[in-house]
Order: C-alpha cells, then structure tokens, then sequence
C-alpha cells in the first residue's frame, strides 16, 4: 500500500511538472478571488476534495462561488481583486 501511494505521488508530481494534473479552481465575486486547489492524480479526486474547500470559502462569508475542475499549472494558489484585473 505505501508503494502505491508513493508511485501515485511520483506520477502526480511528473504530471504537475508538465502542466497535466488536475485542479481544484474556485472563483468568488465577493471578495473578487479565485483560488486554486491541488494537484490532484485526476478529476474524480479533485471532484471528492471539493466540498471541503467551498465549506472553507463559504465560512469565510464568499459569495458568488463558482467551481471548475480543470487541467492546469497555476503559477500563484490565490489571487485576489488587485490581481485578478
């Protein structure tokens, strides 16, 4: 079982390196942020992580929370209303 985990770990990572993993994005429009979660092995895991990060958001007193579940390489994991523009 650890082997499994540390081969997933390794494929994840290689799969970050080239823009491949799967991430969690979440954009609020009060305050104006979007945030990234991850990475992820694929979209079924990000998919599972999410409740937890829009529970967290929305303790935060966020509006207007829109999801997406994508393939990227976000170079910053949060920007908020001065950089979004």
């Amino acid at each position: 079982m650890a082997l499994l985990k540390t081969i997933k770990e390794v494929l994840t990572g290689f799969a970050q390196g080239l823009g491949m993993s799967w991430w969690v994005e979440i954009a609020t429009t009060e305050p104006r942020c979007i945030y990234y979660f991850g990475p992820f092995h694929n979209s079924t895991e990000a998919a599972a992580a999410c409740p937890g990060y829009i529970e967290d958001i929305q303790s935060e007193k966020a509006c207007g929370i829109e999801v997406a579940i994508k393939r990227c390489k976000p170079n910053v994991l949060t920007m908020c209303e001065e950089e979004v523009n």
